[in-house]
């Protein structure tokens, strides 16, 4: 695909988080040229299943799929034709004006809407909270778990933030680690490793932070990462023997990245259908001339060569009437 073709057809995603990456993935294995942006310091708890971590490490892989830093359009389209994922810093989205895209995608999950507008590109989607679907973007994807899940509304909003994470082997909030102070991060478990309640995870400043279960640290943010008072931090799954969904994206992103595809397909489909019916009554219009087909009259013009659609005596006779 030449650089023209494949900005025409862009996808740009805010947020490269681990529900963002679910959407990133699926559209990247369904053939859609991506641009990922981020800001320069992102919060991801989940950081070895999301490709925002690809603004510290420049380049990062979730389940087979890489993602690369980029400045530029240029490096991403070049990024795209080596089979990855672009990511750029570029929290104020300056980049949707500059490139013109086909699709926006706004995954930030800030549960507001941090600047997206309905006219960044012909399909703007909104993930979660915060959105309408119909003022500030064409579409809404829920993102709250339960029955309507991955659900796309193409108006009105998503189910408001509950604050209650989601209940996994009985354990809800319980299972969600909060900065008990503000401070430098240090990391003292990994995402991965196995730990008791109340064993040492990580210090902010010189206060310790302790599990608050037994279970495997599911998501940790970086280390040195400036944690204030009551930010989440960490999390843990109590299942000892799901070590592995570590490291690969969970049900709910790719629930959601499900319907952020089936929005993008829908609306492309409806803009189609619409722009083929514009067509059809502009040629229509065109065909048509003093009230009657184009046809009749180049039928009556074949009857009198030279003389329009009727005789000259008539059309001089038709003058003297009036």
């Amino acid at each position: 695909m030449e650089f023209k073709q494949w900005k025409e057809k862009l996808c740009i995603i805010r947020g490269g988080g681990d529900i963002a990456t679910g959407t990133i993935y699926k559209l990247f294995q369904c053939g859609f040229p991506l641009l990922v942006l981020e800001i320069d310091n992102p919060s991801c708890i989940r950081r070895t299943i999301s490709f925002c971590e690809a603004v510290f490490d420049e380049d990062v892989e979730v389940e087979g799929v890489h993602a690369r830093r980029v400045d530029s359009l240029e490096e991403a389209y070049q990024c795209y034709c080596l089979g990855q994922v672009p990511v750029m810093v570029d929290g104020e989205a300056v980049m949707i004006r500059q490139a013109s895209p086909a699709v926006v995608i706004d995954a930030i999950l800030a549960k507001k809407n941090l600047g997206t507008r309905i006219t960044d590109a012909p399909v703007v989607i909104g993930v979660g909270p915060g959105f309408c679907a119909g003022k500030d973007v064409h579409a809404v994807v829920e993102t709250q778990r339960g029955h309507n899940l991955g659900r796309v509304l193409y108006e009105g909003e998503a189910a408001p933030n509950t604050g209650v994470p989601g209940v996994i082997a009985g354990y809800g909030k319980e299972r969600v680690i909060h900065a008990p102070a503000s401070g430098t991060l240090h990391i003292e478990k990994q995402i991965g490793e196995e730990v008791a309640k109340d064993d040492i995870v990580a210090w902010v400043g010189d206060v310790p932070v302790k599990a608050t279960i037994s279970g495997i640290i599911r998501g940790m943010l970086r280390e040195g990462y400036p944690a204030y008072k009551g930010l989440k931090m960490a999390d843990i799954d109590p299942r000892i023997t799901e070590k592995d969904n570590c490291h690969h994206i969970s049900d709910k992103a790719r629930c959601v990245a499900g319907g952020v595809l089936e929005a993008i397909l829908h609306l492309q489909l409806m803009q189609s259908k619409q722009e083929k019916r514009e067509g059809q009554m502009k040629n229509a219009k065109t065909l048509e001339y003093g009230g009657r087909p184009e046809a009749c009259r180049q039928k009556e013009s074949s009857k009198y060569p030279g003389h329009g659609s009727q005789p000259e005596n008539n059309r001089r006779k038709g003058s003297r009437d009036l």
